[in-house]
């Protein structure tokens, strides 16, 4: 499904859901939850980066509550991640196929029978912007619901029945504030988790690779593109992907490659299948066997990874690729604008983001259902210049690193 017709159906159909189920949730008993919970479940629908970003909710949760079953709830395209992420049982995994609605519904009826019959005790519903996975976290019969809830701000109606309402937090990053669900299950001031510890950076550790399938993935690599064998690689990720607002500008794009194929970088464009032609367009600009276009090139997330690995340098909008680049030593450079660095940051420690601030920046935020008042002239990105990101890469090829986590406010 389309994000619009996500927002129509989250908004004409979740909202007298979600408050059909406040009205029940007075009159229904109130049962008991286990201290500790020994059944958790975690509602993380969104988009693949979250998952990363989360890494260290649940090395946390398994600290905490080391006997505990936790279970994951989460859309089938994101699946891979967790995965690769190594911090739930395969069998603890419930999934969700969202490309069309008939199978939306589908699954979801299977997830709650599964969820009914594992007798949740404990739900931490992480999502920010959809008001599904506070339904599931009511329909799960978890008697402990920890979720964001907007207390006297205005934002999104998501149900009255999360009884342990987490106080979104826009000025604290979304990692930390993952962490507050934790410290909420058990919490008893008001509101929850006010006295929860301060905590450092997050850092996740790096995806362990053998050397052997690092050397085939770029003897393939090679292989398929011979003319960079032996050239220093950059790569870049021009794509927006469902928000094309948070999208440096192509033509600043493809500037910044010819500047790096100039001074003898070879340059590669990645993206899902669906980018190539966005890729392309980068890739005839520049005219040269050094420049390739690796859009659906890798067939797995694990493979892209391990194409990190080959590569001096990323240089990317707001997504994916610069949260999976922290589980690997890659410096990045990522664009942020429409959202803001100081939520949405990657964890890693090679990492360098460009934020210009702006009085309407950022524009995407819980609040509006990540429904931006742009009209698309999206000025917070398109004021960052090619030279300055070319000056910034030039410091981090050069070093062979990227400076502690930062970025220009």
């Amino acid at each position: 499904m389309n994000i619009k017709f996500q927002r129509v159906v989250d908004r004409y159909i979740g909202v007298p859901i979600c408050a059909l189920l406040s009205v029940l949730d007075l009159f229904r008993g109130k049962a008991a939850a286990p201290a500790p919970p020994r059944r958790i479940l975690v509602v993380l629908l969104s988009e693949m980066g979250s998952l990363v970003l989360a890494h260290p909710m649940f090395a946390r949760l398994k600290l905490q509550y080391p006997d505990a079953d936790i279970h994951v709830l989460l859309f089938a395209k994101n699946r891979e991640v967790l995965d690769l992420l190594g911090v739930i049982p395969a069998q603890n995994v419930l999934t969700l196929d969202d490309s069309s609605l008939g199978n939306l519904v589908r699954d979801s009826l299977n997830a709650l029978r599964t969820l009914r019959s594992l007798r949740i005790d404990a739900v931490i519903d992480c999502e920010l912007f959809a008001r599904i996975s506070s339904i599931f976290s009511f329909l799960s019969g978890a008697p402990l619901r920890v979720g964001f809830h907007r207390h006297t701000q205005e934002g999104l109606y998501r149900g009255s029945f999360i009884n342990r309402p987490v106080l979104y937090n826009p000025y604290r990053h979304l990692s930390h504030q993952f962490l507050t669900m934790v410290a909420a299950l058990e919490s008893d001031t008001v509101p929850v988790a006010k006295l929860q510890p301060a905590y450092g950076p997050c850092i996740p550790p790096l995806l362990n690779f053998v050397e052997e399938e690092l050397d085939q993935v770029a003897a393939q690599l090679h292989q398929d593109f011979p003319a960079i064998n032996d050239q220093s690689l950059v790569l870049v990720y021009p794509s927006g992907g469902i928000l094309p607002i948070r999208a440096w500008p192509i033509e600043n794009y493809s500037k910044l490659c010819r500047e790096l194929l100039a001074e003898g970088y070879a340059v590669g464009v990645i993206g899902l299948k669906g980018d190539h032609t966005v890729s392309q367009t980068i890739v005839d600009h520049c005219k040269s066997d050094l420049c390739v276009n690796l859009a659906g090139y890798t067939k797995s997330v694990r493979q892209l990874l391990a194409l990190f690995h080959r590569a001096s340098l990323l240089v990317t909008n707001d997504g994916g690729p610069g949260q999976f680049a922290a589980l690997t030593p890659l410096p990045t450079i990522t664009f942020f604008g429409p959202e803001t660095p100081q939520l949405y940051q990657p964890l890693g420690s090679n990492g360098y983001s460009f934020f210009l601030s702006m009085p309407c920046s950022p524009c995407l935020t819980a609040y509006n259902h990540r429904n931006s008042p742009c009209d698309g002239d999206n000025q917070c990105l398109k004021l960052i210049t090619p030279e300055q990101v070319l000056a910034k890469a030039r410091k981090m090829l050069i070093s062979g690193a990227a400076k502690p986590n930062r970025h220009d406010a």
